[in-house]
């Protein structure tokens, strides 16, 4: 039997320096900072005034602006000037890509210059095959380092900080060449302007290493805090799962990735980038942070982790509605009288694996929490069902999980969260980053949401959950930015009348992007892409290929359907 240190500790946030922006502190000893992003046009003064007043009102802490060029780069003057006349001391960031006059420009009114290392000094990726030998990769890092040392000079000289913000979707192609589209390449891609602004004794920089695929960016961000501990660096993180959607789905993948890493300790500003409203991310932003802020304080026992092996959960009639599934199982917890009223047959395809009936008179699992581990060396059961009420569920489950796998202990675990006195809200959120910290590094087995709400809802939410955490893929995944100044359509209304049209398709995903800046990039996670090529003109995509370009607006949408339909995904929607 392993012996588990019996000392308690509290999770804490990784130690870093502080980054003014502003007014506002980033890291040290400050609170998780809440940011998100204007899209209005920038040249429109007063739109743009407007919508951080309205930021502000909602709680945003810190607001970007799109700076696309010059023009851009001048309103931001007036655009600080009238915030300051209304009493409104927001910092603001200037959001660069591919233009570098715009950010030394810019960099003059603005509290922080957020660039992409993948567009900044380079041409945007054509995702073409090229050998770069040491000396050619050499004298790329050289151009790089002539372009980017001049803002860093300038930011250093006025005092104003700096965001190094690596996107999964715009990775250079000298980058992929050698490193590939991963996160070891997102990687790569930030040191290599970390290290030039080090070089010029620059250090008011924050990193962020953004993808719209959880897994991606949480592993990401998990590759950069062990590169900086290695390097004995403490630059301050921002977190963000980019393109995250709208609704409930972007919110659950914001919550997982986000969360995922404040468990981990990591992170001291976040963005949850929805397909909505700029102010309508701020409440979302919020539930993270205040859930954070009360995981973070609790006890917690130490252990040292590694993997186990596990075998399929074998059947059992007193809780099972339909086979379970081998990638990860749903149970839905409810009445003798609600069992009675479900009628499976008229289930979608979508139906839960095991159902629980409360007070029934044989139970197939054996109940596990943290204080009653070693009730698993002698129990034999079809899985264990694990609760934590107290600590952190991350901590604890990763903790029970090593606790089976060093008494070579191979049953399931479904993971039994507990909230029925949280607000529906607070349940998407919390839910999301507890489970699916577990579930994104593969150590739960299924979920069970023992929450209030009706029977649907929590059946939608838990298959919701297992598909952002990539176990379990039950419907179509959509992936859209939430917009900005560059942005080319109405997106808000064109993401809702795609998904209305093709959400029937499951296991397809499909990406709107409002530009190309990301777009081309965020096609690698996606089967179809649709993408603002230039004002009423869109590009169809397949995967990161282009295969139609400058299609009008009014027809992209029929367009899209034939491209799916052609390539074997298209089904025809079942009328109920």
């Amino acid at each position: 039997m392993m012996h588990y240190c019996e000392e308690i500790f509290e999770s804490r946030r990784r130690k870093t320096r502080e980054v003014k922006v502003g007014s506002v502190g980033i890291g040290g000893s400050n609170p998780v900072r809440i940011q998100s992003m204007t899209t209005s046009n920038t040249r429109d003064v007063e739109a743009t005034v407007l919508q951080v007043l309205k930021l502000e009102q909602a709680g945003c802490e810190i607001a970007r602006l799109t700076v696309q060029g010059i023009k851009e780069a001048e309103s931001c003057e007036a655009i600080k000037s009238a915030l300051i006349q209304k009493g409104c001391n927001m910092p603001l960031v200037a959001d660069i890509h591919f233009y570098p006059p715009a950010a030394m420009k810019a960099v003059e009114f603005v509290d922080k210059i957020r660039i992409n290392p993948g567009n900044f000094a380079d041409k945007r990726a054509l995702f073409i095959q090229k050998d770069y030998d040491d000396h050619s990769y050499a004298q790329e890092l050289i151009k790089i380092e002539e372009t980017f040392t001049p803002l860093v000079e300038k930011c250093k000289l006025l005092n104003k900080a700096l965001r190094i913000g690596t996107n999964h979707g715009s990775l250079s192609d000298r980058i992929m060449n050698r490193y590939g589209d991963t996160p070891h390449g997102m990687l790569e891609s930030a040191l290599e302007f970390a290290r030039i602004c080090r070089k010029n004794n620059y250090h008011d920089f924050v990193f962020s290493m953004k993808a719209s695929n959880p897994l991606v960016m949480i592993e990401a961000y998990r590759l950069l805090s062990a590169k900086m501990f290695e390097l004995n660096w403490d630059y301050p993180l921002h977190l963000g799962v980019t393109e995250a959607g709208e609704g409930e789905d972007g919110r659950i993948k914001s919550a997982m990735g986000i969360g995922s890493l404040l468990f981990d300790g990591i992170g001291d500003t976040i963005r949850v980038s929805l397909t909505e409203d700029p102010w309508a991310e701020i409440d979302p932003c919020q539930r993270i942070v205040s859930w954070a802020e009360k995981k973070l304080t609790q006890k917690n026992t130490p252990f040292v982790e590694t993997k186990r092996n596990i075998t399929s959960i074998s059947k059992s009639p007193s809780v099972i509605a339909s086979p379970l599934h081998p990638k990860g199982s749903v149970l839905i917890k409810m009445s003798k009288e609600e069992f009675s009223q479900l009628d499976l047959s008229k289930e979608s395809d979508l139906k839960p694996d095991l159902i629980w009936i409360e007070d029934a008179e044989e139970e197939p699992f054996t109940r596990i929490t943290p204080s009653t581990l070693e009730i698993a060396l002698t129990s034999t059961p079809s899985f264990f069902l694990f609760s934590c009420n107290k600590g952190s569920f991350a901590h604890e489950g990763r903790r029970f999980f090593e606790f089976l796998r060093s008494n070579n202990i191979t049953i399931p675990v479904i993971l039994h969260f507990e909230g029925k006195d949280l607000s529906w809200e607070d349940v998407v959120i919390e839910a999301s980053a507890e489970c699916g910290s577990l579930l994104i590094d593969g150590l739960f087995d299924g979920i069970c949401l023992d929450v209030k709400g009706s029977y649907l809802d929590k059946k939608n939410l838990s298959f919701a959950i297992m598909q952002a955490a990539r176990k379990r893929t039950t419907k179509t995944e959509f992936i859209s930015c939430p917009g900005c100044g560059r942005t080319l359509f109405d997106l808000q209304s064109v993401s809702k009348r795609i998904r209305e049209r093709t959400s029937h398709l499951p296991g397809v995903r499909i990406a709107i992007m409002g530009c190309i800046v990301n777009g081309p990039g965020e096609m690698a996670d996606a089967d179809f892409g649709y993408v603002g090529s230039r004002p009423g003109k869109i590009d169809l995509y397949v995967g990161k290929q282009c295969v139609e370009k400058n299609i009008d607006f009014d027809k992209a949408d029929e367009r899209l359907i034939d491209l799916i339909r052609s390539h074997g995904k298209w089904v025809e929607p079942v009328i109920v």
